[in-house]
């Protein structure tokens, strides 16, 4: 169920947008044949692909790197076959309904599915079958691809010469929401889920466990480092959330029920005296209006909570703020825009903040039993938040258990893998079921 979760997340990464300046490359001789092109230029999977450079059958123990990062893409990823995916018949029938030709020639899909880049970025010829690829990840490597094979050649001067930085965390998140939330120029909305392209969620901690990891473990030595990418990642998501916002209700199409929770109106119809979103009521909205989608805002709470007690406060504020004018039937979308704006800039300031704080056994243990306690509160918010929770509980748990290795560590386990059963069918959801199962979980992790 956890694969289920994050698999329309999987087919999908950011594409780099920017270009770099047009500088030459170094005079440094490397492993890689050089060509005199400037940096900014893609050269595709291919040139990483020698069995000297990333393209190793087996890893090796007499490097910095196991050198076979580019097998593990290409056997394992399922990145290597997001281009595959807008062949299948259900590709098919969105590029139909939203008439945009065949999906596997449309920009509007190839921008997250493939290595898209204009041919005058391209320094060597590729194929967008190749899917997403080395340099949608870690940017366009004609500047850096033949210096960085050389002995002791530092990773600033590969960042320097056009690599994208994603050992930084927050750059990473950024990176990967590029395609698992949307920029300005390439996203999904309510007409492109309509048409049947999944929603868009996101999970930097989960996402990247459940990935072939082609890098070394743990990273940069530090045991409790997923934790800290999923609390960057949670802060990083919400500020790019809020921003994603603000510019939909400055947009040309308001209101973009994508913004929405889906499963206000998408769910399953019950008797009245079976529905526990009428016995739950409509705190703080007119019945009948669709509530906004809040899912990225309640566990990263539980967060701040616990590392900035005094943000926590302004940040509820404005959240709340936000939530009343999302939730009005009427609400001004100026008015939306320019509260969106003032959160994502309180996102933006916690960014660094949880990037630099300390993570240990204690913390995670704390920020488990802190979730687990919300239950009866993320349960009512509906599905989505529902679904995050659950993602947050089992990257917490993942890394929790590795390092801390607890006694209760399988009852736990299976507590968790009892949240994902509860949501295997959406529309079907119950906030009293997930409820009692998330006590589950806080009766066993608060032991």
């Amino acid at each position: 169920m956890r694969m289920a979760l994050v698999a329309a997340g999987w087919l999908v990464l950011a594409m780099l947008a920017s270009s770099y300046a047009q500088t030459p490359t170094s005079g440094v001789r490397g492993l890689y044949s050089e060509k005199n092109v400037a940096t900014g230029k893609y050269n595709g999977p291919g040139g990483c692909a020698a069995s000297s450079c990333h393209g190793s059958v087996q890893p090796k123990t007499t490097t910095r790197i196991f050198q076979n990062e580019y097998t593990i893409w290409i056997a394992q990823d399922k990145h290597a076959r997001a281009f595959s995916v807008l062949q299948n018949e259900v590709s098919q029938r969105i590029g139909a309904i939203l008439n945009t030709g065949a999906p596997a020639k449309s920009p509007k899909c190839l921008a997250c599915h493939a290595l898209y880049v204009p041919p005058e970025q391209q320094a060597e010829t590729f194929e967008l079958a190749d899917g997403v690829s080395c340099e949608n990840c870690h940017g366009p490597a004609s500047g850096w691809l033949g210096p960085h094979t050389t002995k002791d050649w530092p990773h600033e001067k590969s960042v320097q010469l056009g690599m994208y930085d994603t050992r930084n965390l927050e750059n990473r998140s950024a990176k990967c929401l590029t395609c698992h939330l949307g920029t300005a120029e390439k996203f999904v909305g309510h007409e492109m889920i309509a048409a049947g392209h999944p929603d868009l969620t996101f999970e930097l901690g989960l996402f990247t466990l459940v990935m072939p990891a082609h890098w070394k473990m743990p990273e940069q030595g530090n045991p409790w480092r997923q934790v800290q990418a999923w609390g960057v990642g949670q802060a990083v998501q919400l500020r790019e959330s809020l921003n994603r916002l603000a510019r939909r209700a400055n947009g040309p199409v308001w209101p973009e029920y994508a913004e929405l929770d889906c499963f206000a109106c998408h769910h399953s119809l019950t008797r009245p005296e079976d529905s526990w979103r009428e016995k739950r009521g409509y705190a703080g909205r007119r019945p009948g209006n669709p509530p906004w989608n809040e899912s990225r805002v309640v566990v990263f709470r539980d967060l701040v909570q616990e590392i900035s007690p005094d943000t926590a406060k302004q940040f509820d504020d404005e959240i709340a703020q936000l939530a009343r004018l999302m939730n009005d039937l009427n609400g001004k979308r100026e008015q939306i825009g320019a509260s969106a704006t003032r959160a994502s800039a309180l996102a933006d300031a916690l960014v660094k903040q949880v990037d630099a704080q300390g993570y240990d056994s204690a913390m995670t243990l704390r920020l488990m039993r802190r979730i687990a306690r919300d239950g009866a509160a993320i349960s009512v918010e509906d599905e989505r938040t529902a679904e995050q929770a659950a993602m947050t509980l089992d990257s917490l748990f993942r890394a929790y258990n590795l390092n801390a290795k607890p006694a209760n560590g399988g009852e736990l386990r299976a507590a968790i893998d009892g949240l994902f059963a509860q949501l295997q069918d959406p529309s079907a959801y119950s906030a009293p079921r997930f409820a009692a199962q998330m006590q589950k979980v806080s009766e066993v992790v608060g032991r």
